[in-house]
């Protein structure tokens, strides 16, 4: 690229993304070494979390299936500023002491790790990294300490009020295998639900004191939860991954297994490329015979657990299929949805979460519009919250049912 047009753009993303308050000289740029990724790299420099990487990809105009090339020059999405002499506020123009304070320590970090060579008070070249400015971390939408408010399992009504059944699924385990049908709102409406691995694999792995967390668990229970929340308002539902031992479980360590199935009591394949084919392919054939029959609203709701640095709190993110417009919907309006939940619940704590395009086998392969969901780091103390806390894994089932209903009421 022309020295001249690079600089050009840089100015613009600089303009574009800096705040109204303090003067950004530049992105901290680094060379790509010999097996350097995007995660590697942003790893290296403590910044790898999904707005981060949003905007790493962005500011160097990098598609997100392209690898990095060694011995190039990438913008890191952290800012620097020329330190003031007099203190981190007023240089970044940001009174917030606190604040001020994990800026010094991510500073002292970078410099204890030999990555930044001088203290930002001796060479003046002060490193702000760019979540810090446009998305705040925050623990959303409940700590480690505190569990959710008492959660609306899909609006049930009244207890005087009888309700009709819509049937036994034992699938759901048998405390809640009776499902009511409290209203017909997703008539004629299918949904795939797909949880993440399964099988032989766990998926992402966290430690919670003596216990290991896995993610399929985690990503299974929810999916029930959710599943049965479609249910109960008249919804066609497919559990694409299934374990007939577990069923909707209570309290906060689901032991991990390996005897989930695929739909229709098939094995999981071993091989990773196998198992997204096979849950493809069901979701295309079920979605081909559904489509005979007249059916014309069908989505893919894909769940995982992401697994990320401990220290990196992570809030619900979510993919939709590349220059895909419904999927790109569909994913808005559940994004929007737990943004809206997050400003009732945990009111001026902010909700960081992004929705972005992913060229995913589980988005790219399927026939029905997909939407790809990330509950957070199964690694981070304050995420486990979201998960092992029965009445919080509930509670997000919940949200994204709001989710699924504002998608179809904005077609």
């Amino acid at each position: 690229m022309d020295n001249r047009i690079h600089l050009l753009l840089l100015g613009l993303f600089l303009a574009l993304s800096q705040p109204t308050w303090g003067q950004v000289d530049r992105f901290v740029e680094v060379i790509a070494k010999r097996g350097d990724g995007v995660i590697r790299l942003l790893d290296r420099y403590q910044v790898n979390n999904p707005c981060n990487k949003s905007f790493f990809y962005q500011v160097n105009q990098l598609p997100r299936n392209k690898g990095l090339i060694q011995g190039k020059t990438y913008y890191l999405p952290i800012y620097q500023y020329t330190y003031n002499k007099t203190s981190i506020r007023s240089t970044v123009g940001n009174n917030d002491l606190s604040w001020a304070e994990s800026v010094q320590a991510y500073n002292m970090t970078m410099m204890k790790m030999g990555i930044k060579a001088n203290d930002y008070r001796v060479d003046l070249e002060l490193w702000v990294p760019y979540s810090k400015i446009h998305c705040i971390q925050e623990t959303l939408p409940f700590e480690q300490s505190q569990e959710a408010p008492q959660p609306v399992v899909a609006n049930p009504p009244p207890a005087n009020v009888k309700t009709k059944t819509r049937g036994n699924y034992m699938i759901f385990g048998s405390k809640y295998a009776s499902v009511p049908l409290i209203s017909n709102a997703l008539r004629g409406k299918v949904y795939y639900l797909v949880a993440g691995h399964g099988g032989i694999d766990p998926g992402a792995v966290g430690k919670y004191g003596k216990y290991q967390l896995c993610e399929d668990e985690y990503a299974y229970d929810i999916s029930l939860r959710l599943g049965r929340n479609l249910l109960m308002h008249g919804a066609t539902v497919y559990l694409i991954i299934r374990d007939n031992d577990d069923g909707i479980r209570e309290g906060k360590i689901l032991p991990c297994d390996k005897d989930e199935e695929a739909w229709l009591n098939k094995p999981i394949p071993t091989g990773q490329s196998d198992r997204l084919t096979q849950r493809s392919d069901i979701i295309n054939r079920l979605y081909k015979k559904n489509k005979r029959q007249g059916v014309t609203y069908q989505r893919t709701i894909v769940i995982h657990v992401d697994s990320d640095s401990k220290k990196e709190r992570i809030d619900m993110f979510f993919y939709h299929k590349i220059q895909d417009s419904p999927s790109k919907r569909f994913a808005t309006a559940m994004h929007q949805t737990i943004a809206e939940k997050y400003d009732q619940y945990r009111k001026g704590r902010g909700y960081t979460g992004t929705v972005t395009s992913r060229d995913l086998h589980m988005l790219r392969e399927v026939i029905p519009t997909s939407v790809f969901i990330e509950l957070g780091n199964i690694r981070n103390s304050n995420d486990q919250a979201r998960l092992v806390i029965e009445k919080n894994r509930q509670l997000v089932a919940d949200w994204l049912f709001e989710g699924v209903i504002k998608d179809q009421s904005t077609r």
